[in-house]
């Protein structure tokens, strides 16, 4: 099965003071393959074809309101959307990107063409009707544990490794509103010129109304890894799961950069995360999501179609929950299989 769409933004109306200003916006057009493998979605840029074009918006007194229901509830790639693929298994998602991964290759900045790739992905997904809101790290920029002693104090560091977080946050917005994706950036340190200020219930009501939601800058605080903050505001906004897009396909018993044996483990309990230190996130963030039965996904976002089926709840890589199962025929003694 084949589905090809193309989201684009066409019109919305904008109070100021007492006149109401008809802006237009450019009609920026992705167009997107969305295909099926083994009932999977893969998806891929494609030609040009009818637009799903966006109903020019009612303006409201409350500016929250702006964007609101920005996708077409009907139309012709909705429609074999919402009937050809299978339904999704979560209403509301937490997404985790490391920075490190919007570098790419180039292991500095942005690759524009992973954000492009993640943000037609997570299109697609929020077409389908789920919620999604982002926690993206800021480690392409600057990592604070790692710069703690370069003249500099362990909570300046962290301080400095969040407003690298709210540079990914704004990239990744502007390339989801540059298809047609409505998103708003919530930042734990206020920076208002650039994002709003989180709020949880503010985070909920965007995500109700169909909003893509970031949150930037940590919890905040010091101390904290953006794991951990994607384990917070998954269980603040209510998120039936929590997914961390890494560079591996799944969880390992060892690391599979060091280790040429290290062997996939499809299925993995909170607890042997923890016991067997397995690098998945760090033990707040673990224990935050068992505390709070928030499965964690883990899978590789380099391949063609991966946040798409795991936003929809399609059984990639490897699943962290409370289900303590026995491993069998996997050693966790990293040395002895080297």
């Amino acid at each position: 099965m084949l589905v090809r769409g193309a989201l684009c933004v066409a019109r919305r109306e904008v109070k100021s003071g007492s006149q109401i200003q008809a802006r237009k916006i450019p009609s920026r057009c992705l167009p997107l393959k969305v295909s099926t493998q083994k009932g999977r979605a893969v998806v891929k840029p494609g030609f040009r074809t009818p637009t799903i074009a966006a109903r020019a918006l009612q303006t409201d007194t409350d500016e929250d309101d702006e964007d609101d229901d920005l996708f077409e509830e009907s139309g012709p790639a909705r429609e074999q959307l919402d009937t050809n693929s299978p339904s999704n298994k979560w209403e509301r998602v937490m997404l985790k990107i490391s920075g490190e991964a919007l570098a790419g290759d180039t292991g500095f900045g942005l690759d524009k063409t992973v954000v492009q790739r993640v943000a037609r992905e997570v299109a697609v997904a929020a077409l389908a009707g789920v919620q999604v809101a982002i926690v993206v790290g800021g480690g392409n920029f600057f990592r604070g544990r790692d710069k703690e002693g370069d003249g500099l104090d362990r909570a300046s560091a962290d301080y400095m490794g969040m407003l690298a977080t709210v540079m990914n946050c704004i990239s990744l917005q502007a390339a989801l509103e540059n298809i047609g994706v409505p998103s708003r950036v919530l930042t734990a340190i206020e920076i208002k010129e650039v994002a709003e200020p989180y709020i949880r219930r503010r985070a909920i009501r965007h995500l109700e109304r169909g909003r893509v939601v970031i949150f930037g800058a940590g919890t905040g605080n010091p101390f904290f890894t953006t794991d951990t903050a994607a384990a917070l505001r998954a269980a603040e906004i209510n998120a039936q799961a929590l997914l961390k897009a890494t560079k591996v396909d799944g969880v390992f018993n060892c690391d599979p950069s060091k280790y040429k044996n290290a062997q996939y483990m499809r299925h993995v309990s909170y607890q042997q995360v923890l016991d067997h230190d397995l690098g998945v996130m760090d033990a707040t963030a673990i224990t935050l999501c068992r505390e709070n039965s928030i499965p964690v996904g883990v899978f590789s976002m380099f391949k063609d179609g991966q946040i798409t089926n795991a936003l929809r709840g399609d059984p990639v890589g490897s699943l962290v929950d409370d289900k303590d199962e026995d491993v069998v025929g996997i050693t966790f003694d990293c040395d002895s299989t080297n």
